[in-house]
């Protein structure tokens, strides 16, 4: 005889011994009745248990549902729900919203907390949610306008991570092309321009300097007391130095408050002549700002500003202005593995161009080389003076455009003598016998390993050539580092007055052109093999 026993959730049959000896004589059909009961009692015993009501209890484990998921978070922008991680949203950096919000999900001790409600653009926020996933914008990120993702950004506190991901691609001379021209709002005819490392400008435009910031958005104007701002320094990043040439002085302007904070003058108490000098160049150091200043009579000199007090520390250079040699400087340069700065004054008349180009070793105050022109060269150069001279520090060179043949001359710092000069070839093939001229308006810009030249209208650049390059037989020493390229051949644009670079970014100014062209290389772009 086998009776049915209940072990926890099972039901195990088992026989018995227990059975009093007359149940033993009963017929096999009435043992299998109770046989039978017993086994529909059990079963009834375990569907009664609680929470056994659906099913078994591996089926009510499958119907829970499953515990929240302490890393996830719920936002609700706008009026959308967007679900996303606690990590991704630290990674927004410890100083952002989004971090904020994440440690306070983390706190909270309801297990499925409420969506955190943001009242801000939901769609921009799925763009910057993506670029907090993969480092980059979405395609979708193009249906709204810099300012507006910049905003978004900066109210998450996700502002570096939006400006890594908008920064143009490393400047190429060779790939450039206009992509923004910045106006101001009023005067638009820019006379000075300041260009900053992280892609930001200065423009100055009349008697005012406007600011944009990294975006190109329009940050701030000062109007100063000048009738109009022919030479700008950012000294420090809310610090602007500036000079005119037609008002006595270097200025010093604080954006913060648009306020004038300070200025420097030059006189000299033995000399009567020297009084209301005006400024005609403006370079910096990392400590000191160096203005050339000019007076009435002539005389000039550059004066060392400490940019901590705004105080003037030294005069070097002094001359007085009696001849082309001694003119005042109308270009400052700054040479920071050296340790010297680079001065040149140009100027053009009957007989053609003619200038100099001066090292002043600050701590000295002496200089250390100089150069003048006509008179210095190989023969064959003679009287081919320069127009426009720049200093690349990154390679301690100095390059020069010649003002009659256009050619391009570099000199190496670290190996300065009486002819320092190598006139770089024409090697580029894609150039053909394209002749370059000289006699009209050309301007030099050394930057970021490149050197852009602006001839009348035109915009060309040198960029290095590759490691290894053979050196043909019989060439001087670096003529072959160079091949040159067309940036811009539209001489209708306006001449080129100025060029200076700032991130990845160079800004061209044009003669009676308003505004400044901004320059970029695309990401996309790809060399394409001459055939």
């Amino acid at each position: 005889m086998y009776i049915p026993e209940v072990n926890g959730d099972t039901m195990v049959i088992s026989p018995s011994s227990s059975l009093p000896s007359s149940a033993i004589s009963f017929s096999e059909a009435q043992s299998q009745f109770f046989l039978f009961i017993a086994i529909a009692i059990a079963i009834a015993e375990i569907h009664n248990r609680p929470g056994m009501e659906n099913g078994d209890s591996n089926a009510a484990a499958a119907a829970a549902p499953p515990p929240p998921n302490p890393d996830r978070i719920k936002l609700n922008v706008g009026g959308k729900l967007f679900e996303t991680t606690a990590s991704t949203l630290r990674s927004a950096g410890p100083d952002s919203l989004l971090f904020a919000l994440s440690s306070r999900a983390a706190q909270d001790p309801d297990p499925d907390p409420s969506p955190i409600f943001i009242d801000r653009d939901p769609d921009i926020f799925s763009a910057i949610l993506s670029l907090l996933r993969t480092d980059r914008l979405p395609s979708t990120a193009l249906r709204f306008s810099k300012q507006d993702l910049a905003d978004e950004a900066v109210y998450y506190g996700v502002e570096s991570r939006l400006r890594s991901a908008m920064s143009p691609a490393p400047l190429d001379g060779i790939d450039a092309s206009v992509v923004a021209t910045v106006r101001p709002a009023s005067e638009g005819l820019p006379s000075a321009l300041s260009a900053h490392p992280d892609g930001s400008v200065w423009i100055a435009h009349g008697g005012q300097i406007s600011s944009y910031d990294w975006n190109l958005a329009h940050s701030a104007t000062v109007r100063t007391h000048l009738d109009d701002v022919t030479s700008i320094r950012r000294v420090w990043p809310e610090i602007a130095a500036a000079g005119s040439e037609s008002a006595a002085g270097l200025h010093f302007y604080d954006f913060s408050s648009g306020l004038h904070v300070g200025a420097a003058h030059w006189n000299d108490p033995t000399d009567p002549r020297i009084h209301k000098a005006w400024v005609t160049a403006v370079a910096d150091s990392p400590g000191s700002v160096y203005a050339a200043f000019e007076c009435p009579h002539r005389e000039n000199c550059v004066l060392e500003v400490d940019k901590s007090t705004l105080q003037i520390a030294s005069a070097l250079g002094r001359q007085p202005g009696s001849s082309t040699k001694h003119m005042a400087p109308g270009k400052l340069a700054w040479l920071p593995e050296m340790g010297l700065l680079a001065g040149s004054a140009v100027t053009c008349g009957a007989f053609g161009y003619s200038g100099y180009i001066r090292l002043w070793d600050p701590r000295s105050g002496k200089v250390a080389w100089e150069t003048n022109e006509p008179g210095s060269g190989r023969s064959s150069r003679f009287g081919d003076s320069f127009a426009d001279v720049d200093a690349d520090a990154e390679s301690s060179r100095l390059f020069k455009v010649c003002s009659k043949s256009g050619d391009l001359g570099m000199a190496d710092l670290r190996k300065l003598g009486d002819d320092p000069w190598v006139y770089l070839r024409e090697k580029n093939p894609g150039m053909g016998n394209t002749a370059r001229s000289g006699g009209g308006t050309s301007v030099v810009r050394c930057y970021r390993g490149q050197v852009f030249v602006g001839r009348e209208g035109e915009l060309e650049v040198w960029s290095r050539a590759a490691a290894g390059a053979e050196k043909a037989e019989g060439a001087d020493e670096g003529e072959e580092m160079y091949r040159r390229n067309y940036v811009n051949r539209e001489r209708e644009r306006g001449v080129i007055r100025r060029i200076d670079g700032g991130g990845n970014r160079l800004f061209v100014g044009r003669v009676g052109v308003e505004g400044v062209e901004v320059w970029e290389s695309s990401r996309f772009a790809v060399v394409v093999p001459a055939s």
